[in-house]
């Protein structure tokens, strides 16, 4: 059947701004495009330690049968959830389906009718539709600029001062998944202590890159007893699928009880919760992968300067790096050479980043050698200039 015109007309506005999505096929391209940052996901042994997890405790359920409230909240769930909290030093842990459902859920339900959610222009499709959903009232402040987030606070003073009017949710990311580069989180937590706000963290890509055995920027910097809320989520850096939120008790019960993303869908199965935590338990031992990462960014900042690639790139000292190269048809065409050449790297398009900010964005990881970052850096080099 025809798609109504306007569906058809808003696809074709797509094609002509050359900003089409199409799913990808599966390559063999040097892997410069996933967020398999420390290589969990081909991580043959995970695999079949998991595997062995589940048939050394008579696990052999295909699926979870229902809901987490129904039938589907099997034990796995608070072995894994009891492992996570006390990996991160959290009070609790509550596992959703994924990212998107941990967000939406979060922010859907726990901003209240006239609180107020002051948010980082740049957070994640995720965390926007959540606060898209929300009754509360929401506000952006400029990417990373506290300066421009005191200025809101100091305009919902009323609010700040007798916290009983409304609460107010401060929202950013450790690491932004669309440039790479991180806010200043102690400088978050005293606005937060000055203004009576509630600092909630997504760390999706910071889990299995920062600090120590990759539990995320929050803990490396010793914030975790400050923070209201932070997501983890395992897609990334953990290698399998599903997120968590962490918080207090209190904080789990609520959402268990009105985060909609949890209450009504099926459960994860429990060999997507045993990969979960088997993961975390191969990430509380892992170190020679994690100082692998860490010098891959570290040797890609330096040959991006020597190359003098530096003024094109975001500044990051994460995983991510992305080079700014304006207009949907030449980011594109750079990106098919470099695939030409043996490298996935992918472009961001306008309308995923703003137009005139569209770029080539390059996922670091333990895996990659040295010679292969070396490559595509002169590669691109030729390209660019």
């Amino acid at each position: 059947m025809k798609l109504p015109n306007p569906l058809q007309t808003k696809l074709e506005q797509r094609q002509v701004n050359n900003a089409l999505r199409r799913l990808p096929s599966d390559n063999s391209l040097v892997d410069f495009a996933s967020n398999d940052y420390i290589g969990f996901a081909h991580n043959e042994n995970l695999f079949h330690q998991t595997h062995q997890y589940l048939l050394d405790n008579n696990i052999k359920t295909n699926g979870a049968t229902g809901s987490r409230l129904i039938s589907g909240n099997h034990n796995l769930y608070q072995v894994a959830e009891n492992f996570i909290a006390q990996f991160h030093q959290a009070e609790a842990a509550l596992i959703f389906n994924s990212g998107y459902d941990a967000n939406v859920g979060f922010f859907s339900c726990v901003p209240q009718r006239n609180d107020i959610i002051l948010y980082d222009e740049l957070c994640h499709a995720s965390i926007r539709d959540g606060i898209q959903m929300s009754h509360a009232k929401a506000y952006k402040f400029r990417h990373n600029d506290t300066e421009d987030l005191q200025k809101l606070l100091l305009k919902f003073e009323p609010a700040t001062r007798n916290p009983q009017l409304a609460t107010i949710y401060i929202v950013t990311e450790s690491v932004f998944s669309m440039d790479g580069d991180s806010p200043n989180l102690e400088a978050l937590i005293s606005l937060c202590q000055k203004y009576n706000a509630y600092l909630v963290v997504d760390e999706a890509h910071a889990l299995g890159v920062f600090g120590e055995q990759g539990k995320g920027l929050v803990q490396s910097l010793g914030l975790q007893d400050q923070v209201f809320a932070c997501i983890m989520t395992f897609g990334k850096g953990l290698g399998c699928h599903g997120a968590a939120i962490l918080g207090s008790a209190e904080l789990k019960s609520f959402l268990v009880n009105f985060a909609r993303s949890l209450i009504y869908t099926t459960g994860l199965s429990p060999h997507s919760v045993a990969t979960i935590l088997v993961a975390y338990q191969h990430l509380a031992k892992e170190k020679e992968t994690l100082a692998l990462l860490k010098n891959n960014i570290i040797f890609f900042n330096q040959q991006k300067l020597r190359l003098g690639l530096k003024p094109i790139f975001v500044y990051s000292k994460s995983a991510i790096q992305c080079a700014i190269i304006p207009g949907n048809d030449k980011v594109k065409t750079i990106a098919t050479q470099l695939q030409q050449h043996g490298f996935d790297v992918k472009p961001i398009l306008s309308p995923t980043v703003p137009e005139g900010q569209e770029r080539l964005r390059f996922c670091l990881h333990s895996y990659n050698s040295e010679t292969e970052i070396l490559n595509v850096l002169e590669l691109l080099a030729t390209f660019v200039f």
